[in-house]
């Protein structure tokens, strides 16, 4: 470790910046451009999660009863914290997860979108009445915080994945424990102080830093009443049966393989842009990323030289260089795997037509580089074509009709987001109708959904009933009530309080 980056994060407890109980266990926080250590991470342990839960616990009946209004004006003031701080949390995304600045201001962007969505939970909270569904009898629904959220959270987007559950949970009148990535942690460091500005009642939100302990705590935790995770799909699987088991409401975002179908008609200029977008930007390290491209026909001729030649072209280096266009990947570890998939892509008979395994350039000599790779020769049953590689690699596979491509997409296990690019309505039509994704996008690469949608992964790619932002969000923070009622006078008595009809 180097001496000078001997800082070792606190945890946020009952409103107070707090040092693990188990700080003498800790992880190095490198940049993955440089090698170079950015501080040190505490691996908390339970009795650090008991203390968060307990401020939660103590928090949340002076919260709830905090109007829904009131707490909208404090979603206001942390959107613009937020806004305030944006770039500071835009360079350390980059600094701690390697993506470029460009994508990681991006990325906060949409970390404040969030913000923004949940300030609407005066409307979106809003519950529903009927009168008079039996003679003199009213009925409505009311909607009532869960109790104690908490959410695991990926490495991948360091700002904007916590963000999916932060603000919508507390808005709906909850209190909330954060274990962010300990592979990332430092950019919700940024977030808390910006929280921590907010006057909040102490323990409404929590910040554990952790590993696996954490992560076992808050599944089997009493006091914890819902899961919210994003992740891998074996983990996201664990995940979702633990949670389950113990009784919480659970959600539980995996992994995907998302396909690209292109048709001969796509205008290939702008295809090719947004499969390079998909596919390569945040170095592939995305749950979006578009990895599998699937022409149709004569279109593989077509996308397949430009294509090739625009890969090539892309500038790999730090992601703090405005010159970058694909940063490294966030470790050592994962480089040395992603790599290992394309060797046993090539193995399988696939063809290496851009090679990013030892990409060009003046890169740091501890840095976890991946250039941007591309296979040709790819068919559906290969493994390159099939499992999650996490990277900036794509697989290019053949088909002869939009019936073909939609079967290839469908036989995947994951179901997250798939794109089509056509000029054809009648193509659309049918594709988005049959094919088994929860997104999908329509001459777009990434299909992510703006803050006011849900985020609506299929299949091994989500677990749950309900998914992430938009109405989804409200319905997962709260638990409906319904009341009966009936009344007896009839509103004559008591001091005429009521006019005689």
């Amino acid at each position: 470790m180097s001496a000078t980056a001997t800082r070792l994060l606190d945890n946020y407890v009952g409103g107070a910046w707090t040092p693990a109980a188990a700080a003498a266990d800790a992880l190095d926080v490198t940049n993955p451009a440089t090698g170079a250590v950015l501080a040190r991470v505490p691996l908390s342990g339970r009795a650090d999660l008991d203390a968060a839960v307990a401020a939660a616990r103590a928090a949340l009946p002076e919260w709830r009863a905090v109007s829904v209004i009131e707490r909208a004006r404090r979603l206001f003031a942390l959107r613009e914290g937020l806004s305030a701080r944006h770039e500071d949390l835009a360079r350390s995304v980059t600094a701690e997860m390697g993506k470029t600045i460009g994508d990681a201001r991006a990325e906060v962007a949409r970390m404040i979108e969030m913000v923004e969505a949940a300030c609407a939970i005066p409307t979106t909270m809003q519950g529903r009445i009927l009168e008079d569904v039996s003679r003199g009898i009213d009925a409505e629904t009311i909607r009532q915080p869960v109790g104690v959220c908490a959410a695991i959270a990926p490495f991948n987007f360091p700002a904007m994945v916590p963000f999916w559950f932060l603000p919508f949970a507390i808005g709906c009148g909850n209190t909330f424990i954060l274990k962010p990535s300990e592979q990332v942690p430092l950019t919700q460091q940024i977030a808390f102080e910006v929280i921590d500005s907010l006057n909040l009642p102490d323990g409404v939100v929590n910040l554990v830093n952790g590993g696996r302990e954490i992560v076992e705590g808050i599944l089997e935790h009493p006091g914890i009443d819902a899961v919210s995770f994003v992740g891998s799909a074996p983990v996201a699987k664990l995940v979702y049966e633990g949670a389950a088991k113990a009784g919480k409401r659970v959600q539980a975002l995996g992994g995907a393989k998302n396909h690209m179908v292109v048709m001969p008609d796509a205008v290939v200029g702008k295809t090719v842009d947004g499969i390079i977008a998909s596919a390569f930007g945040a170095a592939g390290q995305r749950c979006m990323a578009g990895s599998v491209v699937v022409t149709v026909g004569d279109a593989h001729e077509a996308l397949l030289g430009p294509l090739v030649e625009a890969t090539r072209a892309l500038h790999v280096g730090d992601g703090l260089s405005d010159a970058t266009e694909v940063g490294p990947v966030v470790s050592c570890e994962a480089r040395d795997r992603i790599r290992e998939w394309i060797d046993r892509g090539e193995r399988d008979g696939a063809t290496v037509v851009v090679d990013g395994r030892a990409p060009e350039g003046e890169l740091a000599e501890g840095g976890a580089f991946v250039g941007p790779t591309i296979l040709t020769d790819v068919t559906p049953e290969m493994d390159i074509a099939k499992e999650e590689v996490f990277g900036p690699v794509l697989a290019i596979v053949k088909a002869e009709s939009l019936d073909d491509a939609t079967a290839i997409v469908n036989a995947s296990r994951f179901g997250n987001g798939t794109s089509i690019f056509t000029e054809s309505g009648a193509a659309v039509r049918r594709y988005r109708h049959e094919v088994e994704a929860g997104m999908v996008g329509v001459n777009i690469g990434v299909a992510a959904p703006v803050a006011f949608f849900p985020f609506s992964g299929w299949k091994d790619s989500f677990l749950g009933d309900l998914h992430a932002h938009g109405p989804d969000a409200v319905e997962f923070f709260t638990k409906k009530k319904t009341v009966t009622s009936r009344w007896f006078s009839d509103g004559q008595g008591h001091g005429s309080y009521f006019v005689e009809r």
